[in-house]
């Protein structure tokens, strides 16, 4: 296995699998007994794998033949619906159907909730400012939440009242947010602050409906020039965040719902996480290239690092 790549995927088959992505084959799987994968993440230094739970976060050795993990995160009462890293790996991210956004702190050997932002409606989304000071938090009731780490100020906005936020994301460069919601729509903030100790100001930049059923998952490709999102209408649209025109859009018929992507480091290529199928495409191409067949029920997380 090159150790500088990797690939993962889970769902609800209660499992997850390690790919190797240039030709297709499964060389891990893990039961993941209990519960489905709702997301995937990998630490900055890719040792290690998260997996969001019922009521747990599960960290796995990447590198170890290991079932078992080598950390539970525990304490929290329903779903875990979001995970992810600083930068520096010293501290993870989470929220959950608990109305419950956590910041871990991964420095010791007890590795334990650090701060706690507690909301009104269950999180469904979170995603962290480049800045590692501003977190994003996206609930059912239709709510966008901006924490200032710094300051603790919270900035609330609202597109839509009552329509369950599903994905929120910020490009690399700090220039966007973007959001996506159960009607399908995808909304787009300009980000600028006058400072470092200054909260965000965000403008609203754009407003697409972009696709016809539920809108799943936003992501921004790493060159901060795309734009993906994904639905339970079959399809990945990728944006140009130039302009926000649609650039592509990766369909098989086969597919239902595609619950996420991801995007390699060069932005050229985006994988996508299905009902049965994982697959890599060529985000100017309407045909995959690779296939990733093996797990039993739908695909609702994928996890990829190729970065040095």
């Amino acid at each position: 296995m090159d150790q500088g790549i990797v690939l993962v995927t889970g769902g609800y088959d209660h499992s997850l699998k390690f790919w190797y992505p240039h030709d297709g084959v499964c060389y891990r799987t893990i039961p993941h007994p209990d519960s489905q994968v709702n997301q995937l993440a990998i630490t900055p230094d890719k040792r290690c794998l998260v997996s969001a739970a019922y009521q747990q976060i599960r960290m796995y050795d990447i590198k170890s033949s290991d079932q078992t993990p080598v950390y539970v995160f525990e304490g929290m009462t329903k779903n875990v619906t979001s995970v992810g890293f600083y930068d520096n790996g010293q501290f993870m991210y989470s929220g959950g159907e608990d109305c419950m956004a956590r910041i871990w702190d991964l420095r010791g050997s007890n590795q334990q909730c650090q701060r706690l932002f507690q909301v009104s409606s269950p999180v469904n989304c979170m995603c962290l400012h480049p800045n590692q000071a501003t977190l994003i938090v996206g609930d059912q009731s239709g709510t966008v939440h901006v924490w200032d780490l710094t300051t603790d100020y919270n900035e609330q906005l609202i597109p839509e009242p009552e329509v369950s936020i599903h994905s929120v994301h910020i490009d690399p460069d700090g220039a966007y947010l973007a959001a996506v919601n159960s009607k399908g729509i995808c909304y787009v903030w300009s980000l600028t602050s006058s400072g470092s100790t200054q909260p965000i100001t965000l403008t609203p930049r754009t407003k697409t409906a972009s696709h016809k059923k539920y809108a799943l998952k936003c992501v921004f490709s790493p060159d901060s020039s795309l734009l993906a999102t994904t639905s339970a209408d079959g399809t990945c649209k990728v944006w140009s965040t130039a302009d926000f025109s649609l650039r592509n859009t990766l369909k098989r018929e086969a597919d239902k719902w595609v619950w996420d992507c991801a995007f390699s480091c060069d932005s050229q290529y985006i994988f996508t996480a299905s009902d049965h199928v994982a697959r890599l495409w060529h985000v100017e191409q309407s045909s995959p290239i690779r296939e990733y067949q093996g797990h039993s029920k739908a695909i609702t997380s994928i996890a990829y690092s190729d970065r040095q």
